[in-house]
């Protein structure tokens, strides 16, 4: 069992956890600071990381289900555990029943609103992995699902939505599918010839990095807003010019002449972003 589960953890790219867990929790915290004038309690911590863990895992493994039989007939992604027989059907479907679980748990726990909008993320979570098969614009409903993440953590600390929210929500939305173009520029030949959608296969490569750059204008455009709008100070304005220069640094790595550092500007350069918004947010809030 303990190796099915790590077979399942490297699947999913558990620790990809990083580019949303983040947000979900500066969104938990901008929003018992806006509305509650506190930090969170301990409960909306564990039961909103808590959320996170099974929306997350639950939507990587339908991704992985549902675009086994694509993997298996692209070089790149041939050796993913399902292709290549590591984990069975059997095995990754109680392993989303089991994470879906989690999040209905995690949302009785926090409170009413996060119930009643639980059908909405759950729709996103599940329809976001057959975009690709219908429209080019997949990379910004992924980024929509994904943007979630800061809105649950706004609904679980208060109860509530207000505008700073979907500012909150823009952020990682564009900031989600920016990357996720730069990601896609890999399999754009094999996107075309087998009939799936993407920009870059759609667009081409060059034109698609210059949508990735316009995605990421405009969250850090809605990053400074959020600043403008809210009670945030100049420790959260420093983390967000970081978080500018890291954007500007990821487009330096990659043109339509050499893809050959995507990987490096998809996990670590956006890992670091989502780091520094919620460290330079929390420590705004502390000094």
């Amino acid at each position: 069992m303990i190796r099915k589960i790590r077979i399942i953890m490297e699947m999913i790219k558990f620790e990809h956890t990083i580019f949303a867990l983040p947000f979900a929790f500066l969104g938990m915290i901008l929003g018992s600071f806006e509305i509650n004038g506190t930090w969170p309690t301990l409960s909306q911590w564990i039961w909103i990381t808590v959320a996170m863990f099974g929306a997350r895992s639950a939507a990587m493994s339908l991704n992985r289900l549902i675009d086994a039989a694509i993997d298996k007939r692209n070089p790149r992604t041939a050796e993913r555990a399902i292709p290549a027989g590591l984990i069975t059907y059997a095995e990754i479907t109680i392993f989303i029943i089991l994470s879906f679980a989690l999040l209905f748990l995690a949302a009785f726990q926090l409170n009413m609103l996060a119930v009643y909008l639980l059908p909405v993320a759950v729709f996103f979570l599940v329809i976001y992995s057959y975009t690709k098969r219908f429209t080019w614009l997949c990379h910004f409903i992924l980024g929509m699902t994904i943007a979630i993440a800061p809105l649950g953590g706004w609904v679980g600390a208060t109860g509530g939505l207000q505008p700073e929210a979907f500012l909150l929500f823009l952020v990682v939305m564009f900031w989600t599918s920016g990357f996720d173009i730069i990601y896609a520029t890999q399999d754009a030949e094999y996107d075309s010839n087998v009939g799936l959608y993407s920009i870059p296969a759609r667009f081409g490569i060059a034109r698609a990095l210059q949508v990735a750059r316009g995605s990421h204008i405009v969250s850090v455009i809605s990053l400074f807003t959020l600043f403008f709008v809210s009670e945030l100070g100049l420790i959260y304005f420093i983390g967000a010019c970081i978080s500018a220069v890291i954007m500007i640094y990821e487009h330096s790595l990659v043109s339509a002449n050499d893809l050959s550092k995507v990987n490096v500007a998809f996990f670590p350069m956006n890992g670091i972003v989502s780091m520094v918004m919620l460290v330079f947010t929390i420590g705004d809030f502390i000094i």
